[in-house]
């Protein structure tokens, strides 16, 4: 009977972890990506924050308007951040001077790290300081990087989730000059 009674415990405790692994393997059935695109057609989120080499600087939503503007959520203790920084640089050296505005937004880190890391990766563009993360929750950032591309009007054109390349940018931006 013992026997039994432990079989019985053994065989429900396996459907038990077999149903939990089938609805973690599912992705809780849904493209989380999909959701978290639901700023893309819509205005920019209104925003001011500091700029970090000159904090008496305080870029507004409006800067972003008048030209095609990219916003990079970033951090530097993110692995594919720092995989994508040459990327928006040489985005920023090819399209800054076509009217393009780059900004960066620092994500949950120290500025004293962003000001370290800029000067041994290089700066092409000014970097936006959000220390209580409003702007990034404004804008639905999940994590870094993410990245989005705004038309003249400061319409969201496009999000990137994750790290985005030279050629990604490139494809979004062209239509836009």
């Amino acid at each position: 009977m013992a026997s039994s009674v432990r079989w019985g415990i053994l065989l429900g405790g396996l459907l038990g972890i077999g149903g939990l692994v089938a609805v973690l393997s599912s992705g809780f059935g849904g493209d989380t990506q999909a959701v978290s695109n639901a700023l893309e057609g819509r205005m920019a989120p209104p925003f001011a924050m500091e700029q970090l080499n000159d904090r008496e600087t305080i870029v507004r939503t409006e800067a972003l308007r008048g030209a095609p503007a990219v916003l990079n959520f970033w951090s530097t203790w993110c692995q594919p951040c720092r995989l994508e920084h040459p990327h928006l640089v040489r985005a920023a050296e090819l399209y800054g001077p076509r009217g393009v505005r780059f900004y960066g937004v620092l994500y949950s880190d120290e500025p004293a790290n962003a000001e370290r890391f800029l000067k041994q990766n290089g700066a092409a563009f000014p970097v936006l300081h959000d220390p209580l993360q409003r702007v990034a929750i404004d804008y639905g950032v999940a994590g870094v990087p993410e990245t989005f591309v705004l038309d003249r009007e400061g319409r969201v054109v496009q999000k990137f989730i994750g790290p985005v390349s030279l050629g990604e940018l490139q494809a979004v931006l062209e239509p836009l000059l």
